[in-house]
């Protein structure tokens, strides 16, 4: 396994990764904390990070790669977390476009991959050990702990990920998007809602562009493509 860094507390593993990778770090090395005190997740949201209940931790990973290649690595990224947890919990996973593992429509991971200092840098979040969390999230969260009833150790659940994240990057753009089309119950056929910061989209999914964007077809027939929002099902 390639360097691990562990820190007990830290503001947040990503902006270590960057501080890292700056300094040259090898690709492969692993920034992760016990306690995060301003995880980030995406579009500037925190990512809530309970002392000692989470793996929260920020890969360093030097590939040839352009930011239009991105959203592939981060639909790459939630394939490889599945991938390590179903033998690990013997549960059913479910990948909602284009970051969040999820467990029965509850989520348990979060990803984020940003391009910086020559450098992905491959931000995962899971929970392992949480009994509760708090009111108001976005997304009914669930953990590891309240999924199987069994408490999981961070080190062991880093130790099953390596492996898979650094395997599923180097895909390719087309084989991640056949992969991921696969795993997720939302890339087609799925009546969602799409926050865009503002406008709400409401229609049904309709596959992945060329890039691993989001289509969705609306009541009029016409189609959208989601470069970045808040996707929600529509019961």
């Amino acid at each position: 396994m390639s360097t691990v860094i562990w820190y007990e507390t830290l503001a947040s593993t990503m902006t270590e990764a960057s501080r890292l990778a700056a300094e040259g770090a090898e690709s492969g090395t692993v920034v992760a904390a016990r306690t995060q005190t301003g995880g980030q997740g995406r579009q500037g949201r925190e990512w809530v990070s309970e002392e000692n209940a989470g793996l929260y931790c920020t890969y360093i990973l030097r590939l040839e790669v352009l930011p239009a290649d991105l959203p592939s690595i981060t639909l790459a990224l939630g394939l490889a977390v599945v991938e390590a947890l179903s033998p690990l919990t013997g549960l059913s996973f479910d990948i909602r476009w284009p970051n969040d593992v999820l467990w029965q429509g509850k989520k348990c991971c979060g990803i984020l991959a940003r391009l910086e200092q020559g450098a992905v840098l491959a931000g995962i979040g899971i929970n392992l050990n949480q009994r509760s969390f708090p009111e108001g999230l976005r997304t009914p969260a669930t953990s590891l702990l309240l999924a199987t009833g069994r408490s999981f150790d961070a080190e062991t659940v880093l130790e099953a990920l390596h492996e898979p994240v650094l395997n599923s990057v180097v895909l390719g753009r087309d084989s991640i998007l056949r992969l991921f089309a696969q795993a997720s119950s939302y890339v087609s056929g799925r009546r969602v809602r799409v926050d865009l910061d503002g406008p709400i989209l409401e229609g049904v999914t309709d596959g992945l562009d060329e890039y691993g964007f989001l289509r969705i077809r609306k009541e009029d027939g016409t189609r959208e493509t989601v470069l970045a929002g808040s996707v929600r099902p529509v019961d």
